[in-house]
């Protein structure tokens, strides 16, 4: 059995992975280091701690989730790492591919693994999406639909801070651009459209657009917003036929899905997907990987991947965002006015 412990005692860790810990079989949390005791010790785990240092010194810890906010992902995966722990990180693993790549490095050197906890990963219906697309179900994709738009946050969330790694783009574009990438079997695109807005100027980005061109010919349409308008919509146009995954496309499992895939000549093929808790599939196929049996895993090289467009999104974003800034400059006063004609 494998122990866990936990940096941080949040939302996800409370509502998610450690009711995901205690019902896995071979699972057992064994400690979460928290600030608060309070909210640590309702996380019902053997024991707590008020340091995280102190909680990676255990010896009897084997996998460390880190469920931290974003911009303190790399500094203690690598010092869990470093202690000579396993580690599932929440998504986005890092706030760059730089930050991801040092990251794999680090789990290299120690001799551990490193996973992101992509969560919907494991779900059935998102392996297999995968697997149709792989084997052809819709033909070649020719141009992907990816829209995720998702709460607005409180005024104090982290997710409005840029210092803090927050944005719609690592929150709920993480899950569409992840889909997107796996559509066209994790083909590196060029970025050729971006574009922000933001709740102000000191904050981060709360829509996010982006047009993306794959090697292969196909484009993608992905947008993600933490504006309250919400929504998930994924689908796939091919060459024979559309797959399309029913709302919500990224985050099902409380309740039931389908996926269907609509060829261009035939009958539609409608797999239906009961309830299920792909939090508790994540731990175990984890657990079952680290102790040498078979488990799903996401690889870093795709970590890496989703990290690196990522950053191209955002870099072309930032440069519309100036060119659009100097445009408005220099436009001289009453420009946008139309010209009077006539008496």
């Amino acid at each position: 059995m494998a122990n866990w412990g936990f940096l941080g005692a949040g939302s996800i860790a409370a509502s998610s992975l450690a009711p995901a810990v205690h019902a896995a079989p071979e699972a057992r949390l064994y400690a979460v280091a928290a600030r608060d005791g309070a909210r640590a010790a309702a996380l019902a785990p053997h024991r707590s701690y008020a340091a995280y240092p102190d909680l990676l010194a255990d010896p009897e810890i084997d996998i460390v989730y880190v469920a931290l906010h974003n911009s303190a992902h790399r500094a203690w995966v690598e010092a869990a790492l470093a202690a000579g722990k396993h580690v599932l990180c929440e998504k986005p693993l890092g706030l760059s591919e730089a930050e991801t790549a040092s990251m794999a490095r680090a789990a290299r050197a120690a001799g551990r693994t490193l996973v992101e906890a992509a969560w919907n990963r494991w779900h059935p219906r998102t392996r297999d999406m995968a697997a149709a697309l792989a084997d052809g179900a819709v033909g070649r994709p020719l141009h992907v639909t990816a829209h995720f738009h998702g709460l607005a946050p409180a005024p104090d969330n982290y997710r409005r801070d840029p210092a803090l790694g927050g944005g719609a783009l690592y929150d709920v574009g993480y899950y569409a651009l992840s889909a997107t990438l796996a559509a066209f079997a994790w083909q590196t695109p060029h970025v050729a459209h971006a574009r922000w807005e933001r709740w102000g100027a000191a904050s981060a980005d709360r829509v996010v657009s982006a047009t993306l061109a794959f090697p292969c010919g196909g484009t993608a349409e992905v947008e993600c917003s933490l504006d309250g308008t919400l929504g998930e919509e994924f689908t796939v146009h091919g060459t024979e036929g559309v797959l399309r995954l029913s709302d919500p496309a990224f985050t099902a499992g409380a309740d039931a899905c389908t996926l269907t895939s609509a060829p261009a000549h035939g009958a539609a093929d409608v797999r239906q997907y009961a309830a299920t808790d792909p939090y508790e599939l994540m731990v175990t196929d984890v657990d079952r990987a680290l102790s040498g049996g078979t488990g799903f895993l996401v690889p870093t090289a795709q970590s890496r991947l989703i990290a690196q467009v990522i950053d191209a999104v955002r870099a072309e974003a930032m440069r519309a965002d100036g060119e659009a800034g100097l445009a408005r400059r220099a436009a001289p006063v009453g420009a946008a006015r139309e010209p009077r004609t006539g008496g």
